[in-house]
């Protein structure tokens, strides 16, 4: 039987409640797929930062090498400095393991309707986010603490090798969806980065003859998604950029919420790392009603990664047919609980596994 040993790490906040949901429904479609998983949880994140210091353990990242694939929750509290918690846990992860793509789809759900006024088709894109250098870098520093002259310097790190493997996998993706890749810069006031991003870019397109690129300044790509967000298929950006664009078409189709989000090492020689895009929402922890949506497409994304291809469609389409009946939590305006969806999405992925094995057998 082929087997898989993720890492999970629930993290803060409705993290646990959304990891224990897609637990749950993962070892529904294992059993029924023909696959195992075994599961190493480490309690990681903000209250193990308020009880030791760190975000997690000194040897944390030894214990995750192992693994074939990492799902995280959400990670964060008040009264732990943003900083802290993302510079502890997810950075060091995601750069430690070189998890250079950020893949963060967003898709029009039937059941969900977006927040704009007009239709404007359905939504259908991914964002490739660059997810180890940038704009979040550590070079630079503060000056002059406390004094009216105090300063800070923040310095964007950007290199070929780091732009040109985000633009391959992009255009690679593209080849597989529509053919065409939007990329993102601000080049007319940026004047040192993002003319290079823009330079290497069009470098890697000229190897792709058949993918269409279109460079579009970051501001106004952003005011052309909630215009016409239906003509982006992929869109290419830097990790500032990437990670602002991806909240907005999160927005776009009902919510962060329901968006999941890869941190992949497309070489396979680390683990990748799977999570929603949304917070650890303190204001509703533990009340039952968090949106595991999120979380379960995220595992979509890892069975994908892990090459289950058949399971990561099917489940994919589970969570479609449970949307679609109105079976919404809270956020999404309904008032089912993360149990009723979690069980809802059991239960359509096991009718949907009934058909499948009956049509095999006839």
């Amino acid at each position: 039987m082929r087997g898989y040993r993720i890492a999970a790490v629930p993290g803060d906040g409705i993290g646990p409640e959304t990891v224990a949901a897609a637990r749950q429904v993962l070892g529904v479609v294992s059993v029924a797929e023909g696959f195992s998983l075994a599961w190493d949880e480490y309690a990681w994140g903000c209250d193990h930062y308020l009880r030791t210091g760190s975000m997690m353990d000194a040897d944390g990242l030894e214990k995750l090498a192992g693994a074939d694939a990492i799902l995280l929750g959400a990670v964060g509290r008040p009264d732990v400095p943003d900083h802290v918690s993302l510079w502890g846990l997810l950075i060091p992860i995601r750069r430690h393991f070189d998890q250079f793509v950020s893949l963060r789809p967003a898709r029009s759900l039937p059941g969900i309707r977006g927040p704009l006024a007009a239709d404007r088709g359905p939504v259908d894109l991914v964002v490739v986010r660059e997810n180890t250098e940038g704009e979040y870098s550590e070079v630079g520093g503060r000056f002059h603490r406390g004094q009216p002259d105090e300063l800070a310097v923040q310095e964007a790190i950007f290199t070929r090798r780091g732009i040109e493997r985000i633009a391959r996998y992009a255009f690679d993706l593209a080849r597989t969806r529509r053919g065409r890749v939007a990329s993102a810069t601000k080049s007319n006031g940026i004047v040192h980065t993002m003319p290079f991003w823009d330079e290497v870019v069009a470098e890697v397109a000229a190897d792709y003859p058949d993918v269409e690129l279109t460079k579009y300044h970051v501001d106004a790509l952003a005011g052309l998604l909630v215009l016409d967000p239906a003509r982006f298929d992929v869109i290419l950006g830097s990790n500032l950029f990437g990670d602002i664009l991806s909240d907005l078409t999160a927005a776009l189709v009902g919510g962060i919420g329901v968006a999941p989000c890869g941190n992949i090492d497309p070489t396979r020689a680390h683990p990748s790392m799977f999570e929603p895009i949304h917070g650890s929402a303190p204001d509703i922890a533990g009340r039952g009603t968090a949106n595991p949506l999120g979380q379960l497409w995220s595992s979509v994304l890892m069975l994908e990664h892990l090459g289950e291809t058949t399971a990561a469609r099917r489940l994919l389409d589970a969570v479609e047919r449970v949307v679609a009946a109105g079976i919404h939590t809270p956020d999404l305006g309904g008032t089912a609980r993360t149990a009723d969806v979690t069980e809802a999405v059991i239960r359509s992925y096991a009718t949907e596994e009934r058909g499948a094995a009956g049509g095999r057998g006839s």
